[in-house]
């Protein structure tokens, strides 16, 4: 069924399309060893993506991304403040009625790393620890005990880790995103809040098996267009999962909020799914009351 109308989203993963958007992805060049990926694409995954978003010269790139906020029914949304766009972090400031901030943890930085989050839960709020365990360098497992210091700050936090699983995008090596190795996190962190970032493929029906299995476990749909959500995931959603699956979109990385939007109108979602998916599983997972 169609999204109801003035039902207004939640989006998990965002950015403001500020700069030079290579820029986003220099942590991850040296593990890039094809010739394509590293003198042609102008994003790693770039031959998933077609029709990346060109945004051009704004005057304002904060309010642009507002802009097409309003225009398609977004009401908030998390920017990560590591990295190279500080602008996500002054968007965050600037308006916390419409962006709060996430941080993208590197494990192996040690207890400097844990320090480092609760600095920046104290002084801006951290809502999320996010993380890319195939596109550090050297790549971490999802199980690997330098996640663990982590795993259990977010727990004392009482905040949710977003961690990418299944096959990575980028051309590098998967192992490290295995879905099954959420097993044994979930396992030793019951408490953790897990949310599955990047589709997790191809392991769904494991992802979906270990969310039945593990209450604090849970999916977002980042980096995927809707009309190529898992239909695992959409089924899920509609039965046992209806609090588990959350929206995440990609935009400027490579999806536009206008396609995003668009073919959502396409997913068979239950009436009643909707609000969830949009809006109230995220409000109640990363506390935005």
């Amino acid at each position: 069924m169609p999204i109801p109308t003035g039902l207004r989203a939640i989006d998990l993963m965002m950015n403001i399309p500020d700069g030079d958007p290579t820029a986003w992805y220099e942590f991850i060049k040296p593990l890039l060893l094809d010739e394509e990926s590293r003198k042609a694409f102008k994003m790693p995954a770039q031959y998933m993506f077609k029709d990346i978003p060109e945004i051009g010269d704004q005057k304002d790139y904060v309010q642009y991304a507002i802009g097409e906020m309003d225009k398609w029914g977004v009401e908030r949304a998390m920017l990560g403040i590591s990295g190279p766009n500080s602008t996500n972090l002054e968007a965050c400031q600037k308006h916390p009625d419409r962006f709060f901030p996430s941080y993208g943890a590197n494990p192996n930085n040690g207890m400097d790393e844990v320090r480092k989050i609760r600095q920046l839960h104290k002084d801006h709020g951290l809502r999320a620890v996010t993380g890319f365990p195939s596109g550090l360098c050297p790549q971490v497992p999802l199980n690997d005990k330098k996640y663990y210091p982590i795993y259990a700050t977010c727990v004392d936090l009482d905040i949710p880790i977003c961690l990418c699983v299944g096959v990575p995008g980028p051309r590098i090596p998967m192992a490290p995103q295995k879905v099954e190795h959420i097993d044994e996190v979930c396992w030793f962190f019951p408490e953790l809040k897990f949310v599955m970032r990047h589709g997790g493929e191809p392991w769904v029906d494991l992802a979906v098996k270990l969310m039945l299995k593990y209450p604090n476990l849970y999916y977002s749909t980042s980096a995927f267009a809707p009309k190529h959500y898992p239909k695992a995931i959409i089924d899920y959603a509609n039965t046992r999962g209806a609090d588990k699956i959350m929206y995440a979109g990609y935009f400027p990385m490579g999806l536009s909020l206008e396609r995003i939007f668009t073919e959502m109108q396409n997913v068979p979602f239950k009436d009643q799914i909707w609000p969830k998916f949009l809006r109230d599983n995220a409000i109640r997972v990363f506390k935005l009351e």
